[in-house]
């Protein structure tokens, strides 16, 4: 592994056996797993370059036993991780050798649906896909959409704030959850939202939702779901290269066209999705843009119409307009399925994440190329177009001595790039380990050591997913000091408690 996790705590391991009997006390039958064969599944999360075994694994059914589990591990000063579906693609799951993995793949509960308040309340296990399924016999649907949305779980949306295809228009995790159940890692019980809109006061829910596993262990999840709309249309849109695309893309939206979705993908990953699901993308082009419209018919009309004036004025070479539901599914099965499509034409593949303004999509492009010459690595850029979310998949061969590391430099000169143009690190798939150590990047000393502040306040023995998003670890202590020059305060105006 070439990024660094916190060395195992030896008094830690060296009670292994207590600690397993502990668990096994709170979770009786087939909740705890410790057998090194059967802990190999749980050594990654979906970054799988990255591995290391957990200490045990505990697999909780009640929110009692959640409580009990985090309770003896704050008295005993052991390290939890939480984990959901695993399909966090930044390492924000992987295991410690040192840690209890707390795994909430059984709390797969659909608890109440209110369609009048058009809330869902569900537990964390429940799929993303899943609260869809079970609204939409009566015309409801759960927004946000991940790709791996057959397998990712909500509890692991919330902690990532997860987007998906449809994020442009309807917003990300944050934008569509109410409510949650945090269990902290003192084994306290908080609620925190509802089935309302926003309270007064700090928004310590919108603090949750994204804080990736470090400050709580969400147990409940109370999200907004919607009506499906009237009518949903979606255009295929070809170019010749990805920068007559990024041109259009930021033409549409300064045009004030919201569309539902805007995805992009690049020739190689036009190529590996048509001949993963065949689904007629158009293989004589540099770049395709799927663009979903939604809302009265009059009004797709008129959307699809705009959109492909626009496309005529930034070269498009080919447009092609759903006539059905059919086709329409169509058209994003096979963006949906791009990820797994490149792992057919490459041994592995890093899958990046960040975020640029719109209006620097062509120059971005254009040096990810140039990179991509430099490295000597091909990339495969598959991304939501709409929202500036890049996605590169970065294509290597782990079995080569020296491609992972040329992977993780050309990933890391990716999003330094991102930052540079005026961007972010990361749109969708958290910081993790994979970002970790470019965090000071983005953010100044101070900045980070505020964060660490708020982790300590949810946190204070620091016990809750180690070894993540921060690149250097400060003491709660450390951070809550008070510098005194010559017997005078900072900020002496301010009210002291």
């Amino acid at each position: 592994m070439s990024i660094a996790m916190p060395a195992p705590d030896a008094q830690t391991l060296a009670k292994r056996d207590r600690i397993i009997a502990a668990m096994r006390a709170i979770v009786p039958g087939e909740g705890v797993i410790d057998d090194p064969d059967a802990l190999r599944p749980w050594e990654s999360d979906g970054l799988t370059a990255y591995r290391q075994p957990p200490m045990l694994v505990v697999l909780p059914e009640t929110v009692e036993q959640v409580c009990a589990v985090l309770r003896w591990c704050h008295a005993e000063g052991v390290k939890v991780v939480p984990r959901g579906s695993g399909t966090s693609l930044s390492g924000g799951a992987l295991p410690l050798a040192d840690a209890v993995l707390l795994g909430m793949g059984k709390f797969k509960r659909i608890i109440d649906i209110d369609y009048e308040d058009r809330v869902a309340v569900v537990q964390p296990g429940v799929t993303n896909l899943a609260i869809t399924q079970a609204v939409e016999g009566r015309g409801f649907y759960y927004a946000p959409d991940p790709s791996s949305q057959i397998a990712c779980s909500i509890g692991g949306n919330v902690a990532e704030n997860s987007g998906g295809v449809h994020c442009l228009k309807y917003g990300l995790t944050t934008n569509n959850v109410l409510g949650v159940e945090l269990v902290l890692m003192d084994g306290q019980v908080v609620r925190l939202g509802g089935r309302h809109l926003d309270p007064g006061g700090l928004d310590l829910l919108g603090v949750i939702v994204g804080s990736e596993g470090l400050l709580g262990v969400v147990t409940e999840v109370t999200v907004r779901i919607l009506p499906k709309p009237e009518t949903a249309r979606a255009v295929l849109v070809g170019f010749p290269d990805p920068e007559s695309a990024g041109a259009c893309v930021a033409q549409v939206i300064a045009e004030g066209i919201i569309p539902a979705g805007m995805e992009m993908m690049d020739r190689t990953a036009i190529h590996a999705a048509e001949a993963f699901v065949k689904v007629g993308y158009p293989l004589d082009v540099g770049a395709l843009l799927i663009v979903e419209v939604d809302g009265p018919a009059a009004e797709c009309d008129h959307l699809i119409d705009a959109i492909a004036r626009i496309a005529g004025q930034n070269a498009a070479v080919t447009t092609r307009v759903s006539r059905d539901e059919a086709e329409r599914m169509a058209f994003w099965a096979g963006r949906k399925a791009a990820f797994p499509a490149v792992g057919r034409i490459s041994p592995d593949y890093y899958c990046m994440d960040g975020t640029i303004p719109r209006r620097r999509l062509p120059e971005v492009l254009r040096r990810m190329e140039a990179l991509s010459q430099e490295y000597g690595l091909g990339v495969a850029n598959v991304f939501h177009a709409g929202d500036g979310n890049l996605h590169p998949l970065i294509l290597y061969d782990a079995n080569v001595p020296g491609e992972l590391d040329r992977a993780e430099e050309f990933g890391n000169d990716i999003l330094r790039l991102c930052v540079e143009v005026g961007g972010v690190l990361t749109g969708e798939h958290g910081v993790g380990i994979e970002k970790r150590d470019l965090m000071p990047v983005m953010f100044a000393d101070e900045d980070l050591k505020q964060q660490q502040r708020v982790k300590c306040a949810f946190d204070p023995d620091l016990l809750l997913n180690p070894g993540k998003v921060f690149p250097t670890l400060h003491r709660c202590a450390e951070l809550g000091r008070m510098h005194v020059h010559h017997g005078a305060l900072p900020f002496p105006e301010l009210e002291r408690f």
